[in-house]
């Protein structure tokens, strides 16, 4: 019996020209070069110009994704943004990046769950295509997060950055077999909203009528997101039929070194499969997942046939996993 599966056929990525290094940094806020590799493994990160938008990195991102798909936005039908920093309070960014692509049919709509959000508008989509509700979905993470920090908070300024990635999926019919299917395989999608003091944005516009600053209780985070992110991957893996042994990459949310190193180690994965990009953008919330993916696609690293775990979590909290076989 046949299954019908969310294939992953294009990725791309993009990052603000500007690149705001560790040093640079030292100049403005008591930190060092030494101290933020340390804490953290982030060298650098990408900010947005003035008058980029968040809809301006996530049309890069998409049009670099359907070049490497080799399709138009034509054959396009859902878009799906996963953002945090919105160009507007509304109408949702995807309309926005939908209009700038050129696509007047289908649907396009934004999914807020932060740093997750990329895991949870994957899985939205895969949804729609499982449902025979699309049959290609243009999925985006897009943050410009640098427009919602506090620049003299040096616990949390050094941690963030902007960009964009961006996946195509695209309804095949396969045999029905996880250790074969290409595809999204499984996911897992949590959420607790007891921790929202641990990290939020003071702001917002039935609250404060502000767009707010990022506030982020470090330790705290840290100790829930290796417990959180490492479940998160065993279920996915055992609703798959498959193993953490399985898998060939794991792609996490680029928060910060100590978590990846951390997650790994709790479930056995060595090192050098899980991919790490936090050294070169620093976190982009919903964009580091797919800015992650693009790079190890993009080196050669990630092969047709590799089983891939993207995770993630964010704020809220929210956090998931989805696996798919490139």
């Amino acid at each position: 019996m046949t299954l019908r599966r969310s294939v992953a056929v294009g990725c791309g990525a993009y990052l603000p020209e500007r690149c705001l290094t560790n040093h640079d940094l030292a100049q403005s806020v008591d930190t060092s070069d030494e101290w933020i590799v340390e804490r953290t493994g982030i060298r650098q990160r990408h900010i947005a110009a003035e008058g980029e938008l968040t809809s301006d990195l996530g049309i890069a991102a998409a049009r670099r994704a359907l070049d490497h798909a080799g399709l138009t936005i034509d054959a396009i039908d859902l878009i799906v943004v996963a953002t945090a920093t919105p160009d507007e309070t509304f109408p949702a960014t995807a309309t926005r990046i939908q209009a700038a692509l050129g696509m007047t049919h289908g649907a396009a709509f934004d999914v807020q769950a932060v740093c997750s959000g990329f895991i949870y508008a994957l899985t939205t989509a895969d949804a729609f295509i499982q449902a025979g509700k699309a049959e290609r979905a243009l999925v985006i993470g897009a943050e410009t997060f640098s427009r919602i920090l506090d620049w003299q908070d040096r616990a949390t300024c050094v941690l963030f950055g902007d960009g964009a990635g961006a996946v195509v999926l695209e309804a095949r019919d396969q045999p029905g077999d996880t250790g074969r299917d290409r595809g999204i395989l499984a996911s897992h999608l949590r959420s607790d909203g007891r921790h929202h003091d641990l990290l939020y944005v003071d702001g917002g516009p039935s609250s404060t009528k502000t767009v707010g600053h990022l506030r982020m209780k470090g330790r705290e985070v840290f100790r829930h997101a290796v417990v959180n992110l490492t479940e998160a991957v065993e279920k996915t893996a055992e609703r798959a039929g498959l193993s953490v042994a399985d898998i060939d990459w794991v792609v996490p949310h680029q928060a910060n070194k100590r978590i990846l190193d951390g997650t790994a180690k709790k479930l056995g994965i060595a090192p050098d499969k899980v991919v790490s990009t936090v050294d070169r953008h620093a976190n982009t919330s919903a964009a580091s997942v797919p800015l992650a993916l693009a790079t190890a696609v993009g080196d050669g690293r990630i092969q047709s046939g590799d089983l891939v775990m993207l995770e993630a979590m964010g704020g809220g909290f929210t956090w998931g996993a989805c696996l798919l076989r490139w």
